[in-house]
């Protein structure tokens, strides 16, 4: 098993023994291309982010995460969702089965350069119309149709 496995409406799936709040963000250039990252762990491309340390807001969360894992300073604009599926789960190396809990925002960059990280393979800004030739887990792809939805109401799930 690589460094982790993601788990959804899986009946084969691992139980969770752990819950973590985790945050990312949905940050789309002025050619409406959305950033994302290909996870060295699991080799999908996926929304940058993390999960939230003691002593920081979720907002504060997702901005430190986006410039760790990206090179790119960000702001929040909005909320896209709460995703808190108890039918997602991640299974680590380690043993730890991880339950869904992440809130996606809205963000903008504000500066900065694109790097990768050690967490990732590749950083960038993707086309839309790419978004079916290449490996994105089925959360990040509902996380992607809500943003093409537009901006109504947060999803709340």
């Amino acid at each position: 098993m690589a460094g982790r496995r993601d788990f959804y409406r899986n009946r084969d799936a691992p139980a969770a023994n752990s819950i973590a709040p985790g945050g990312s963000a949905l940050v789309v250039d002025q050619r409406g291309w959305v950033l994302m990252q290909r996870r060295a762990d699991s080799g999908n491309w996926s929304l940058p982010g993390g999960i939230m340390e003691i002593g920081e807001t979720m907002q504060q969360c997702v901005v430190r995460e986006v410039k760790e894992e990206t090179g790119l300073d960000i702001e929040i604009t909005g909320l896209l969702g709460i995703y808190t599926d108890p039918q997602h789960v991640i299974a680590y190396a380690d043993g730890e089965v991880r339950q869904e809990f992440n809130i996606t925002y809205r963000a903008r960059v504000t500066g900065g350069a694109i790097t990768v990280s050690h967490e990732s393979t590749d950083v960038r800004f993707v086309d839309p119309v790419d978004f079916d030739r290449i490996p994105i887990h089925d959360t990040v792809r509902l996380r992607l149709h809500h943003h093409a939805e537009g901006p109504q109401m947060p999803y709340l799930g």
